[in-house]
């Protein structure tokens, strides 16, 4: 079933549209939450989290054309509120590694008024993003989005560990370079 149909479903208040978004993309947001909370149960609660949020955020969101990433912005938050529940006293390495790599690049907003600058902020990661060719813009996205290893990036582009981690690195560094042309401070 396409997306635009299961949204319908979504709109019309149709419990099946739980079932059908499960069918479609259920093993993918399972697999997006694993990698964030390293446990199949909690990523099955994660899961069923998700069904509930697009439930209740479907309407006044009507995703049809980009459902999977709405879904996926939606585990993703859930599975890293359940990280820093869980982890409270002791931090997961996995995500420490990612934190410490993207720190250097993305500036901390700790008060309200900064996170006014959230939104520009946004905009200059997409503009980013955009400039990007394509190979390079999928795999910054799979390693800090995704939360794709190392070894799995390689395997889905066919590239050596030593070319995606430059690659990586002068991506970082590239991020870094604009947001302080752009006048922020890190």
């Amino acid at each position: 079933m396409d997306d635009s149909r299961i949204v319908d479903l979504y709109l019309q208040r149709d419990e099946s549209a739980l079932s059908h978004t499960a069918d479609k993309y259920g093993s993918r947001l399972r697999t997006l939450s694993y990698r964030i909370v390293a446990d199949y149960p909690t990523a099955e609660e994660c899961e069923n989290d998700t069904y509930i949020q697009a439930w209740n955020s479907i309407p006044p969101h009507e995703p049809r054309n980009y459902l999977y990433a709405f879904l996926a912005r939606i585990i993703r938050h859930i599975s890293l509120n359940f990280c820093r529940h869980r982890d409270r006293l002791k931090r997961s390495a996995h995500i420490v590694e990612l934190s410490a790599e993207m720190e250097a690049c993305i500036p901390a907003p700790n008060d309200y008024e900064c996170s006014v600058d959230d939104i520009v902020l946004k905009d200059a990661i997409n503009s980013f993003l955009s400039r990007l060719d394509a190979e390079k813009r999928n795999i910054f996205i799979r390693r800090y989005w995704y939360l794709d290893s190392i070894e799995e990036i390689c395997k889905r582009f066919a590239l050596s560990e030593s070319k995606v981690k430059v690659l990586l690195f002068r991506c970082r560094n590239k991020l870094r370079q604009q947001l302080i042309k752009e006048g922020y401070t890190l």
